[in-house]
């Protein structure tokens, strides 16, 4: 009995081992698995370049996946971190808003993002690029990107002068939503007045001219748009005021204030906001409006964005 008894204690002990080998192996196995897949892993990636922690949580949460891939193959950039977390992000565009955040590092960085995004550190007029017109009314007009002389814009139609002053005409579907959003705020109680809207390239021309004959070009290019580089050649702009207005005091009226909070209810946005100058290129105008179509006038509005910046993230960049 007691030779029995003490088999029994060995078996027992043996297989008390054998757990504790087993449980050894399959634990060295899984932590050399763990380890082989942090080898592979993003986070491994990023440390060997010489991402901290907190810079590798910054980079992991706001990257896309093609950027996450640039970013591993490229060198440790300190002051990536400060620009991937803002909206607008664009990645190629990185040293650029290193240069000229170190510029002056008092600038907002969401600031910086914007102005670099649309080219705005550059001199007006500077490298410009012919407009892609087959974006129709996301196309993109300004002191960068140029329609030439023989731009006319489809399906032109008259507007009635119960809808504006005379000589105004629009592209047919413009005018269709002008005069949806025109008939809803009548029913408010108020009249808005289409006072410009399509002008040739010829017109333009003559308009600059006669601005920069009477004090010079740099007034001129401080009040209008050189040829070509007028949003309202592109049919899609409107100038809108009501009666008993003029355009530097309809900020004032009702018809302003209902056109701020219904315009993109229509597919028409404020095309130069106040304290936007600086990615615009123009002062702030009220009375300057332009048709995007609801979605994108919608996404402006809610942002609070100008079309350049959309237009630089959303259509240039394609960015989802």
């Amino acid at each position: 009995m007691k030779k029995t008894r003490l088999n029994k204690k060995k078996v027992a002990f043996a297989i008390i081992l054998l757990i504790v080998i087993v449980a050894i192996i399959v634990t060295l196995v899984t932590c050399g698995i763990k380890y082989i897949i942090y080898l592979s892993s993003d986070e491994y990636k990023l440390k060997e370049i010489g991402y901290s922690e907190e810079q590798i949580t910054t980079i992991l949460k706001y990257a896309t996946d093609n950027e996450l891939e640039k970013i591993k193959n490229e060198k440790y950039e300190k002051q990536l971190t400060t620009f991937i977390e803002q909206k607008y992000f664009i990645y190629d565009k990185l040293a650029d808003y290193i240069e000229y955040y170190n510029q002056d590092k008092t600038v907002d960085v969401s600031k910086v993002i914007s102005i670099i995004n649309v080219g705005a550190d550059k001199d007006f007029y500077q490298d410009p690029k012919k407009t892609d017109t087959s974006l129709k009314e996301l196309m993109l007009v300004n002191k960068f990107n140029y329609l030439d002389k023989t731009y006319v814009p489809e399906n032109i139609v008259d507007v009635s002068v119960q809808y504006a002053y005379d000589d105004n005409e629009v592209p047919e579907f413009v005018y269709e939503k002008y005069l949806e959003m025109w008939n809803d705020a009548n029913e408010d109680g108020l009249t808005l007045i289409m006072s410009s809207s399509y002008r040739d390239y010829q017109y333009q021309e003559e308009l600059y001219n006669n601005y920069k004959n009477q004090n010079g070009t740099e007034w001129a290019d401080s009040v209008a748009a050189r040829a070509g580089y007028s949003e309202h050649q592109t049919g899609y702009a409107l100038d809108i005021v009501t009666y008993n207005s003029t355009m530097e005091d309809f900020e004032n009226s009702d018809e302003f204030k209902w056109l701020n909070e219904n315009a993109y209810k229509y597919g028409f946005i404020l095309r130069y906001p106040k304290d936007k100058e600086d990615i615009t290129g123009y002062a702030y105008e009220s009375w300057h409006y332009r048709y995007v179509g609801v979605e994108v006038a919608s996404y402006i509005h809610e942002n609070d964005i100008t079309f350049d910046e959309y237009y630089a993230y959303f259509i240039e960049n394609k960015q989802e």
